[in-house]
């Protein structure tokens, strides 16, 4: 385990009179890039000598001439890592050392199929490959291990730094990345259609284990020549990984750079460039996000494009709405709605579309209106085997149910929302169904509660992005929540309970959410007597403003 492996370097390093410390971070990394295989910690330890731990890990890249050594007394054959390995490599067969070195091109776990289709041709038929990975698995070359995404095959870095070698020797590392980029678009693309049916949890966790792979495609298109336009198709076709399943930075990362290649496809690029502004709306970084979708949108109409025009103005009416201009996002969406039902478009993007017309509609006042539009959604959800739009529709129906009063919809709403954005781990879905929560926990007398909500709504926020977008609308919920509870707590245990709650993890957080509303009693108090503030915005909210 990695604290053996860390004692075993302390204790080599001893030996040589040099003085390591086993909880120091860079000792910790080291011992796991180098997989835990004892003899690389000897022969790392042997490095400490010149080099701080730091220092031997910034070179570990080159870990095969970094890591020469062993004493007088070592076997010969033990004397460098690459010979170690080499040993094992040499009582391979012909078929099982192609294998191995084609399988160096995956960069994470992968597959049986992965490896049929990546690793397969040039003497070795698709038929051979599962026997001879196999033969690699009872030699320890390859690791089998289950996941949520089923079984999957993985080697230990060090062996596939051995194996990429032998690759790049054969001459073929730039004929398996081709093919390794092709399987990883086509798995995407197949991902992004079974978003939208009753997979999606399954294409979830296949997502989350196949991340190491697609990141690995991803820079291989952005950095090739002929790859830009599979770079930003490849990006913009995971919007749903970076939007619904809580990567929101790293899809700003990969869509950033997207954007800023030239591919020569312009459909590719325009796409890339509408899912660029969704993440940083859901970031609440509007002025980047806005600056994407206005070149999006000329882009759409200079080249007559009716997709990349319906994205465009659905995600600057998604711009409208959190930046407070509701009566513009009513506009945009409704425009975009009726753009998508001309193209005949039904998929999750559409139907949040519709969320976000609800939320406008709500905002302004009209809660009947929001809550038609939301059941629709939710019923289309339903047929189709769709959760994660789903929950932030029960969202809004927790919305207009705690604005008429009725708190115990509002919670079994908000709890059916908190458990399947945080089964996706949609950061933003989870943390919007905290706050509301808050309120309605303050709404039924329990302020110490909902102050410890707040706290652990305010830890999580920073990974997301701006708190509440920092819209009025969206942050009026949280403000009356805060005055109520400090009317009923003081201002001194307010904080203390924010600072308790503010300690939680997101895993401790939800999971005191979840289990606050299975145990609660309702107990609705009477109303404490609302200050000047609280009544300000309360009739704020009952208005619409």
């Amino acid at each position: 385990g990695a604290e053996d492996a860390a004692e075993l370097l302390v204790a080599r390093a001893a030996q040589q009179d040099v003085a390591v410390d086993g909880g120091d971070p860079a000792v910790r990394e080291l011992c796991r890039r180098l997989d835990g295989i004892p003899l690389a910690i000897e022969l790392a330890a042997g490095r400490l000598r010149a080099l701080s731990p730091g220092r031997l890990l910034e070179r570990l890249d080159d870990r095969f001439r970094l890591l020469t050594g062993g004493g007088r007394d070592a076997l010969p054959r033990h004397r460098t890592l690459r010979t170690a390995i080499g040993w094992s490599h040499e009582l391979c067969t012909p078929a099982e050392r192609l294998l191995w070195a084609r399988l160096s091109v995956f960069a994470g776990p992968f597959d049986l199929e992965a490896a049929e289709y990546v690793c397969s041709g040039g003497g070795l038929p698709s038929d051979d490959v599962l026997d001879v990975l196999t033969e690699l698995l009872a030699q320890s070359v390859v690791a089998r291990e289950e996941t949520a995404a089923g079984v999957r095959y993985r080697m230990l870095d060090t062996v596939r730094a051995y194996g990429a070698q032998w690759l790049v020797a054969a001459g073929d590392a730039e004929r398996l990345r081709r093919r390794h980029r092709d399987w990883y678009v086509g798995l995407a693309t197949w991902c992004e259609l079974e978003w939208f049916s009753p997979r999606q949890r399954e294409v979830a966790a296949r997502i989350e284990a196949e991340l190491p792979n697609l990141r690995a495609a991803l820079e291989y298109c952005m950095t090739g020549p002929d790859e830009a336009h599979l770079g930003q198709y490849l990006a913009g076709c995971l919007w749903f990984c970076w939007a619904g399943c809580g990567r929101l930075s790293e899809g700003r990362h990969w869509l950033g750079r997207a954007v800023e290649l030239d591919g020569g496809h312009e459909q590719s690029r325009l796409r890339a460039l509408a899912m660029l502004g969704y993440v940083a709306i859901l970031q609440g970084d509007t002025v980047p996000a806005l600056a994407a979708l206005r070149e999006c949108r000329e882009s759409a109409e200079r080249t007559a494009s009716a997709t990349a025009l319906a994205y465009a103005e659905h995600r600057t009416g998604c711009l409208a709405l959190i930046t407070d201009d509701v009566e513009r996002a009513e506009t945009l969406l409704r425009s975009a709605l009726e753009r998508y039902r001309e193209l005949g478009e039904l998929n999750s993007t559409v139907l949040m579309g519709q969320v976000e017309l609800a939320m406008a509609r709500a905002f302004q006042g009209d809660l009947p209106d929001a809550v038609r539009l939301c059941e629709d959604v939710r019923r289309v959800c339903d047929d189709h085997g769709e959760r994660w739009t789903r929950a932030y529709a029960l969202y809004v129906l927790a919305y207009a149910a705690w604005r008429k009063g009725d708190l115990v919809r509002a919670r079994t709403l908000l709890v059916d929302c908190l458990g399947s954005a945080h089964g996706f781990r949609d950061l933003l879905g989870s943390v919007l169904a905290v706050e509301l929560l808050a309120l309605v926990t303050v709404a039924e007398g329990d302020a110490v509660e909902a102050a410890v909500l707040q706290g652990a709504a305010a830890g999580m926020w920073p990974s997301v992005g701006l708190r509440l977008f920092g819209s009025a609308h969206y942050n009026a919920p949280h403000e009356l929540c805060e005055a109520m509870a400090r009317e009923l707590l003081g201002d001194e245990r307010y904080e203390e309970c924010v600072r308790q709650g503010a300690g939680l993890g997101r895993e401790a957080a939800v999971t005191r959410a979840l289990r606050g509303s299975r145990t609660r009693s309702l107990r609705r108090l009477p109303a404490p007597r609302a200050p000047g503030p609280v009544r300000r915005l309360r009739s704020q909210l009952s208005n619409g403003d």
